[in-house]
């Protein structure tokens, strides 16, 4: 249990940092909001790809959509915060 909840904060920080480096331009958010966003897009590649493989090998299409929903996420939140300063 401990164990997938510190592998689930270590997915979620690569996602969110991935998700950072494929949007473009500079994202104004914190670190830890980077990976609460990796945590929860890597929620969403997980359900909708199901759970991942007993071969060994890496899931990259549980991976690419991980990415996706993040970089979607990052976008919402900069969006939301934005019009919260404005």
């Amino acid at each position: 249990m401990v164990l997938g909840i510190i592998g689930t904060i270590i997915f979620g920080a690569i996602i969110g940092v991935l998700a950072r480096l494929v949007l473009p331009g500079r994202q104004n958010i914190s670190a830890l909001m980077t990976v609460v966003l990796g945590i929860l897009g890597a929620l969403v590649g997980y359900w909708i790809w199901g759970a991942p493989k007993d071969d060994g090998s890496i899931d990259w299409l549980r991976w690419i959509t991980s990415v996706i929903a993040a970089a979607v996420f990052v976008v919402v939140y900069e969006r939301v915060i934005a019009s919260r300063k404005a």
